[in-house]
């Protein structure tokens, strides 16, 4: 379990989460996510493609929308990779979302029907947004292996996007 803020104000409220994000080297544990035609898409889905998981708990948001905004357009610099915007937000709102902002180099997808949340350890147990996942970047290569984890620690702020990218350079 990770301790995360969340400073709406003046207030600060401490925010668990209900695991830990999965070890860099170790395989990523396979998932079951929903895109905007209410298909299942896992690992699978995404073979021989390294996978930029973008966690946010709701594209309505300023800070997650901000974050899908930049995720599209770093997307086009980097080969051979899939940017997944990964939130509890049902997929019509995701698709309405992308929509409306001219997102077309990420790809939404939803948590509403999968144990996700739990098996990435970003589901937030505690407080108001408890249900929600917390913001967190995870990479994955090709052969499904983690490289590269952040999870934000202040729900207001955004990732760390060069980190990120970072990464990718050394594949």
């Amino acid at each position: 379990m990770a301790k995360l803020t969340f400073k709406p104000g003046n207030d600060e409220i401490v925010i668990n989460t209900s695991g830990e994000l999965p070890a860099v080297g170790s395989k990523a544990p396979d998932f079951k996510l929903v895109d905007g035609r209410l298909n299942d898409v896992s690992l699978a889905t995404y073979a021989g493609k390294r996978k930029i998981l973008n966690i946010v708990p709701s594209l309505d948001t300023p800070v997650c929308a901000a974050s899908a905004r930049a995720f599209n357009e770093k997307a086009e610099r980097v080969d051979n990779t899939v940017m997944l915007m990964v939130s509890a937000d049902l997929p019509f709102a995701q698709a309405r979302f992308c929509e409306s902002e001219g997102l077309k180099q990420v790809f939404p997808v939803s948590t509403f029907r999968s144990g996700f949340a739990d098996d990435y350890g970003v589901r937030l147990v505690d407080s108001m947004l408890a249900g929600l996942t917390a913001r967190a970047v995870v990479i994955i290569d090709e052969n499904d292996r983690v490289i590269y984890t952040e999870l934000v620690t202040e729900v207001t702020h955004e990732p760390d996007y060069d980190a990120a990218l970072d990464a990718l350079k050394d594949l």
